[in-house]
């Protein structure tokens, strides 16, 4: 029987694994089939109790495992929005090693979020609803919106933010102004294509016009190092309002939280004439 491993990157907050496992339990609810939640790296330095006894499971033990108790059939579903190193390197470097161990098994691979150049609209949508929610709890519409994610080094995962912010901007239409932003970035022109850092920004748009509110869109898939309560976009929000009195930033809930997103990765499960096997 094939195993469905829903892999993330992983994260050292618990918070990110207990999203991990709800969204394997609810896209295993809505596909009548068992999905198991793993990561990367990073999850098995969570203490166990910090996950109500079960420690974070990360692929590569998994595997060694299940290919030592004889098992040969499976399928990854990935919990990015692009074609991230963990994809196109790492997974693929790990099931080579494997195999040099093991032996032949079938591993097939399944697009990520938004795949180029086809995209995803649903996820034009669920930033747009999750803005939409955003806007009704703070009494006020998005003039001023910027759309932020983590940040790569590569081209491929800042064209799935370019492409998302230019359908989110159409939706939004022209009485928005829409930005783009980045958690991390290397130094450098050759890095320009990654984008602004969200704190440079939001100093921009605060020293122009402190008293209209910006409005954070958050391509984030869980709570982190970045997003989530006790998050550095929190700290960054609040250094600059208290830098720029009048400053308002309202940051969206993320992506993970909304309920299209096992819609997305049912429609990956189902969709296996695009799965790739490695």
């Amino acid at each position: 029987m094939e195993s469905v491993l829903l892999l993330d990157n992983g994260s050292r907050r618990a918070a990110a694994v207990d999203s991990l496992r709800r969204l394997a339990e609810t896209l295993g609810a809505r596909c009548g089939l068992p999905i198991e939640p793993v990561s990367l790296a990073h999850a098995d330095a969570i203490p166990a109790d910090q996950l109500d006894g079960r420690p974070a499971t990360l692929l590569e033990p998994l595997l060694e495992a299940r290919l030592s108790a004889g098992a040969r059939d499976f399928l990854i579903l990935p919990l990015f929005f692009g074609p991230s190193a963990a994809l196109t390197e790492a997974v693929p470097a790990l099931v080579a090693r494997l195999r040099t161990r093991y032996g032949d098994f079938a591993l097939r691979l399944a697009p990520e979020l938004c795949p180029l150049p086809t995209g995803e609209p649903l996820l034009t949508r669920i930033l747009a609803e999750q803005l939409a929610c955003l806007a009704e709890i703070a009494g006020d519409r998005p003039r001023r919106v910027i759309l932020v994610d983590h940040g790569s080094p590569n081209p491929g995962v800042s064209a799935v933010r370019a492409w998302l912010a230019a359908r989110l901007a159409e939706r939004l239409g022209q009485v928005v102004e829409l930005d783009q932003a980045v958690m991390e970035r290397r130094p450098g022109a050759a890095y320009d294509f990654n984008g602004a850092l969200l704190e440079q920004q939001l100093e921009r748009l605060a020293s122009s016009e402190p008293d209209t509110p910006v409005f954070l869109s958050m391509l984030f898939l869980a709570p982190g190092r970045h997003a989530g309560p006790g998050g550095d976009i929190a700290e960054i929000c609040a250094q600059a309002e208290q830098a720029h009195a009048g400053l308002r930033v309202h940051v969206s809930a993320l992506v993970g939280e909304h309920p299209l997103l096992p819609e997305i990765l049912a429609a990956r499960l189902r969709q296996r004439a695009t799965h790739r096997r490695l």
